[in-house]
Order: structure tokens, then sequence, then C-alpha cells
């Protein structure tokens, strides 16, 4: 059965500070209905905004709308986003990502339930780990 989801029919959400650092808005989040397991958001970041470092059980894909963001792997250089970048993070990669310390940042985040569960928070992303991409990046 189609089903659609109007704009604006949920408020945007400012994202729980246990898992992201700044501010952080979370908007037309959603979910499917079995047998598919997708799930998905807006996510706008501020300027200095970013997640909690954290793994999917069936990996992560980012669709960056606007704004200059950072990612990082686990073991990996800070690198940057930009609009009309994807990036994909495997099945339990161990990443992080958010805005610039200067230009905030939107992306469309999209991962897969596996037993009902999406997301693995981990500890927060320390200052020291938060820097920007080497030039030669």
């Amino acid at each position: 059965m189609t089903s659609i989801r109007r704009n604006g029919s949920q408020p945007a959400a400012a994202a729980p500070p246990d898992y992201f650092t700044g501010r952080v808005r979370i908007e037309n989040p959603f979910s499917t209905e079995a047998p598919s397991s997708v799930q998905g958001a807006v996510v706008t970041f501020e300027p200095g905004a970013r997640t909690a470092w954290h793994t999917h059980p069936r990996g992560q894909t980012l669709i960056v709308l606007s704004g200059l963001g950072w990612i990082q792997r686990e073991g990996g250089p800070v690198e940057e986003i930009r609009p009309g970048d994807t990036v994909w993070f495997a099945p339990g990669e161990r990443h992080w990502h958010g805005a610039s310390a200067t230009t905030g940042m939107s992306h469309v985040a999209l991962q897969e339930a596996e037993d009902g569960k999406v997301v693995d928070w981990l500890e927060h992303v320390t200052d020291a780990q938060y820097r920007a991409p080497s030039v030669s990046e």
C-alpha cells in the first residue's frame, strides 16, 4: 500500500544531547513497514555540532544536502563532505559525522534495522578528535 507522509506533518525535534554535541535538528523521521526495514531522517547540524561515535548493524548511507560537513571512520582521517556527496558506512563501522567548525551541514541519513535496532551509540567525540581535515585531503 502506498502512503504519503506530508512535509511538515511532524515537528522537527532537537537531537538528544546523550548522542550529539551542539545544536542538531532532526526532521521528517520515517520508518517503513515489514518486510522493509529502512529508517531515515533529514539531520541538520549547526557549526561545530556532531554525532557521538556510533555504529549501525546494517550500515548507513548519508546524502549531503547543504553546507560543509566532516566525517571520520575509526582509525582514519577526518574528511570533508559537501552537497551531493554520498557516504556509506559499513555495518559495524565505528564513525561520527557532523558540521564543520564554521559551516552548518544537512544530510539525509538512511539505515536499516536489524532485530529492531538501527544504531549503537558510543562515547562523545572529543574536541581533540573533532578537527579540520588537513589541506591535502
